[in-house]
């Protein structure tokens, strides 16, 4: 099984959808643009949102586990996918790519 590496790509925030539908959060995501996380087999990284490595996970544990070209080749490298979260109000994009590093 190999590492993956999981890396913020973008962020986008939509207010007005905010103000009209959601509760006041304050620290909804502390997430930043170029964060990186290393995954090693099935455990979420430290320091990756919960909600964010639900939607990841099965893609992290694809590629760990030697699967290429999701989607009739949907992505330039066949060991990666570009994914996002499941929050509506402020979703971030996700690079999820299989590395040669072995998992530990």
């Amino acid at each position: 099984m190999k590492k993956c590496r999981i890396t913020v790509l973008r962020m986008a925030r939509y207010d007005d959808l905010i103000a009209q539908y959601e509760n006041l959060i304050e620290h909804a995501c502390t997430m930043k643009v170029g964060d990186v996380w290393i995954a090693n087999g099935w455990q979420r990284p430290e320091g990756l949102c919960e909600s964010a490595w639900e939607t990841l996970s099965p893609f992290v544990m694809a590629l760990a586990h030697g699967a290429e070209g999701f989607y009739d080749g949907w992505m330039q490298n066949p060991k990666s996918a570009l994914l996002s979260c499941n929050d509506g109000f402020r979703p971030v994009s996700f690079l999820v790519e299989a590395l040669d590093e072995e998992a530990g």
